[in-house]
């Protein structure tokens, strides 16, 4: 499971945004805190994997927080999660090293989508200890970076099957290859294909359902990242 923080000054708003993340498969809220001071004090004392962090705090900006973990060596992750839009704050918040940035209002799967690429992302630097170019395309991928152009293909894959995939994903949210397979008029085995290859470019998160019999079904959401192929 990836623990997650909680941190926003309006306490109806933290219940919320960890009601969202109690949702995701794989993720729990670990704890909530309204001011930087009550979330230094928690990080004091227990771990969490990431931040969902508020600009707005009565004693300490967002901004400050995020400062004072890498002042710390911290390897928690922050994504920030706020009504600020102004770009001098998200720029800010980029080079402090917060992974994303998702701007109050949004939906569960607004969250869900940024959730999902982070536990990608998670998935991806595990793979080892070196990372080749295909494994460096793929972090930054899922960090959300901006590409130089449409997504690359392997031979035999089509730019239009890929369309049609990523279409499906981003109308139903989540989906198995069974899913994707029904909805495109493709066979499954060829939805699986193009689902992984949507998987490893960092534009599809994966996750297992457990159903509670026989083995775990694939499940893939879309995470908002990528070019249109």
């Amino acid at each position: 499971m990836i623990d997650v923080l909680v941190v926003d000054d309006d306490p109806r708003v933290a219940r919320i945004n960890a009601a969202y993340t109690d949702r995701v498969p794989g993720f729990r809220t670990a704890g909530t805190a309204h001011t930087t001071g009550q979330a230094l004090s928690w990080l004091d004392g227990h771990h969490a994997d990431l931040v969902l962090l508020d600009h707005y705090l009565p004693d300490e900006n967002g901004l400050g927080l995020v400062r004072r973990l890498r002042a710390g060596d911290s390897r928690t992750d922050v994504i920030m999660v706020t009504a600020a839009r102004d770009v001098a704050t998200v720029e800010a918040a980029m080079r402090y090293g917060a992974l994303h940035y998702l701007v109050k209002p949004f939906s569960y799967s607004g969250l869900r989508a940024k959730l999902e690429g982070y536990a990608v992302l998670r998935r991806t630097l595990a793979d080892g200890p070196e990372a080749g170019q295909e494994q460096v395309d793929r972090i930054f991928g899922v960090l959300g970076s901006a590409a130089a152009g449409p997504m690359a293909l392997p031979k035999g894959h089509s730019a239009q099957t890929v369309r049609l995939v990523r279409q499906a994903l981003k109308e139903a949210g989540q989906l198995s290859a069974t899913g994707v397979a029904d909805r495109t008029g493709l066979s499954r085995q060829t939805a699986q294909r193009y689902l992984k290859l949507l998987e490893r470019s960092g534009q599809v998160g994966l996750t297992l359902r457990y159903t509670g019999s026989g083995r775990p079904e694939h499940v893939y959401t879309w995470t908002g990242t990528g070019e249109d192929a």
